[in-house]
């Protein structure tokens, strides 16, 4: 709980114009496809496999980057602890900014802690898919 806490104030601090609440309005199926979503990606890029895990972008993310190996270029470089994370925990889920977030605690191969924010873009059949992610350090903890 304290940990959130820090967080929600780190992320206060290190986004100017976020504005975040948690999402009491999403329901456990939902909660559970956004997270289902995540995970089947994380998979896919555990296995190399670029068209799965281009599968989970929304229309947007697979318009910017045109092919899943343009896509997973752009993960391997710029994404590691995604990419290849040695272990995955799932945080809270949030509004912030107009969009839903998923929070991911991550630790990469690198061994270092990241949070992975994902934004979740609901489709016209009701599915969940990815649009986008950012890493955040999380806040440094003092004993």
């Amino acid at each position: 709980m304290l940990a959130r806490i820090v967080f929600a104030a780190f992320l206060l601090l290190t986004q100017s114009a976020l504005a975040q609440a948690p999402a009491t309005d999403i329901g456990t199926a939902d909660r559970g496809a956004i997270r289902g979503v995540i995970e089947r990606q994380i998979e896919a890029f555990r296995r190399d496999d670029g068209p799965g895990a281009f599968a989970f972008a929304s229309p947007n993310i697979k318009q910017m980057f045109g092919t899943p190996e343009n896509f997973m270029a752009m993960v391997r470089t710029g994404y590691p602890q995604v990419y290849r994370p040695s272990s995955v925990g799932f945080g809270d889920l949030v509004r912030a900014d107009g969009a839903l977030h998923q929070l991911v605690d991550i630790i990469g191969p690198d061994g270092l802690p990241v949070i992975a924010v994902y934004e979740m873009e609901r489709q016209p059949d009701g599915s969940w898919q990815i649009n986008g992610c950012r890493l955040l350090r999380p806040p440094e903890r003092t004993t």
